[in-house]
């Protein structure tokens, strides 16, 4: 088994670390915008639809979020009941809500996110450094 090389593993410890720092950060920021840091993740995942239409459905978000599809329920609808987020019926399937942010929804989401550019510009600087350092 060949060894770490050493350079490899303080790259590595060190994206680890900035990445912990990220979450941390991101955690105290939401709650200061007045959001849960799930209601943010779950408004920030709504607005950052994959295709551009900041609107997104349960099931689609359970899968991004990597969560049961009965726990992304509860989530919405707990974001639903404070006025962050609402439901539409899909025009073509009755079975289907598409989720969007209130206004409410977008004024909070987007404190948290402006309060969070650096701490995002930190993150993709040790990834970075982590794919040039360790990976490469």
């Amino acid at each position: 088994m060949a060894a770490i090389p050493t350079s490899h593993a303080v790259a590595v410890a060190e994206f680890r670390a900035a990445l912990r720092s990220f979450l941390r950060r991101t955690e105290k920021i939401a709650r200061q915008s007045g959001l849960t840091p799930q209601r943010y993740l779950l408004l920030l995942m709504v607005k950052g639809a994959a295709d551009g239409s900041e609107q997104s459905t349960v099931t689609d978000l359970a899968e991004r979020l990597q969560l049961a599809q009965s726990t992304v329920t509860e989530l919405v609808s707990r974001a639903e009941d404070a006025g962050l987020i609402a439901r539409k019926p899909s025009p073509t399937d009755a079975r289907v809500a598409y989720l969007r942010l209130t206004p409410e929804g977008e004024r909070r989401m987007e404190l948290a996110f402006t309060a969070l550019s650096a701490e995002r510009t930190h993150l993709s600087d040790a990834f970075a450094h982590l794919t040039a350092d360790a990976i490469g």
